[in-house]
């Protein structure tokens, strides 16, 4: 059975671990922990991951957070993978930093990857695990908030918080949605 993990974010070193590429973060440290590398491809990078018998398709698109839906669809459609089967890893300024939720479906909450991702799926339908960066920002500031880097007493939290997020992927691919949700949602 195949999954597609999508971890949302945007390609170019002055966007490197900002808020806003939390979702690349998290691929980044589940390849590392698991000792496979991400190969440039059609509309991102992507790693391959076995995990009891399911196989997981990691993808850190390259079109930019506001054209996400482009990568997904030709992943899903080339990897043969359903949307029940399909993750979004993504940043939620409405979560305190580091609180995950994992959700079954939504509204896109103002996000412009995941406003694509619905566009050009069709859908609001498909799973994401929501990672908190918080709001700490004065009002008209958010752009700079999300696309700025995290600071020293927030870098100190994403380790742990980042490695959860890597066991709800898991358990989302083994256990399924609900028996993920209601392990991990609230903690």
């Amino acid at each position: 059975m195949k999954y597609l993990i999508v971890g949302l974010g945007n390609i170019g070193d002055e966007y490197h671990e900002t808020r806003h590429n939390i979702g690349f973060m998290v691929l980044d440290a589940l390849a590392k922990a698991s000792n496979i590398v991400f190969k440039d491809g059609r509309y991102g990078a992507t790693a391959s991951l076995s995990i009891k018998g399911r196989q997981l398709i990691l993808l850190k698109p390259s079109t930019y957070m506001n054209l996400s839906g482009n990568a997904v669809r030709y992943w899903m459609q080339q990897e043969k993978i359903p949307l029940e089967n399909v993750l979004i890893v993504v940043d939620d300024l409405a979560l305190p930093l580091g609180s995950l939720r994992l959700k079954g479906k939504g509204s896109d909450a103002g996000h412009n990857g995941l406003k694509h991702i619905a566009a050009t799926l069709d859908t609001q339908n498909y799973a994401r695990l929501k990672f908190g960066i918080g709001n700490n920002f004065p009002k008209g500031g958010q752009i700079d908030y999300v696309l700025g880097h995290f600071d020293e007493e927030e870098r100190k939290v994403l380790p742990e918080r980042i490695e959860t997020a890597g066991e709800i992927i898991k358990s989302f691919c083994l256990a399924g949605l609900n028996i993920t949700m209601n392990q991990f949602n609230n903690k």
